[in-house]
């Protein structure tokens, strides 16, 4: 347990201070990850003005990057034990699976890139996130690593997800955002419709 843990400094808003829209996409993306809606969303919504071009750009990175989502995950999953943030590795946890992730793999991101079992392809993005996050570089030999298994867009793409998510770490660590809390499965049918639509656009 991190020592700064404690109740949420900012409480997650309702739908008279975030806003119907912002309240309507929370509760679609809970239904998708089978979570209340989360309280990421229901925090950040409470500053209007700035979550709706937020959630623009984070849809762009994940789910709407270049990068397969597996390696989305994985790069998140690292942020995530590196920067201490629970919230964030609950929350993908939960997509890593959906993405096509082990148990095993998932696990062993908590270890970073030299944990033996890793593809050369793994090996070298958790490398590269290791090394932005430390040092807000990437060293010419891991950037070779790199080349020789990403795109050009996948290589432009990979820095930016690391600082989005290291930049999301801070928020969530620093307002103390309690991780969401995992919810039954729908049962309406509109609610298993929008479940259904939103957990495929979430794992394409």
């Amino acid at each position: 347990m991190s020592e700064l843990a404690g109740p949420p400094r900012i409480r997650p808003g309702d739908r008279r201070s975030t806003g119907l829209a912002a309240r309507t996409v929370a509760r679609v993306v809970g239904l998708a990850t089978g979570t209340n809606p989360p309280n990421l969303f229901t925090t950040l919504a409470r500053h209007r003005r700035l979550f709706r071009p937020w959630l623009r750009f984070a849809s762009r990175l994940m789910p709407g990057g270049a990068l397969p989502r597996a390696d989305s995950e994985l790069v998140i999953l690292r942020v995530a034990a590196l920067t201490a943030c629970d919230y964030e590795r609950r929350h993908h946890e939960r997509l890593a699976v959906a993405a096509g992730l082990t148990t095993d793999e998932i696990a062993r991101t908590a270890a970073g890139p030299d944990s033996p079992g890793w593809s050369p392809r793994q090996a070298a993005i958790l490398a590269a996130v290791d090394e932005l996050h430390a040092g807000q570089q990437l060293a010419d030999e891991t950037w070779l690593q790199l080349e020789s298994h990403l795109t050009e867009v996948e290589l432009i793409e990979l820095p930016m997800l690391v600082g989005h998510y290291v930049m999301l770490a801070m928020v969530l660590n620093g307002l103390r955002v309690t991780p969401d809390s995992p919810q039954p499965p729908a049962t309406g049918p509109i609610d298993r419709l929008v479940a259904w639509a939103a957990a495929r656009r979430i794992r394409s």
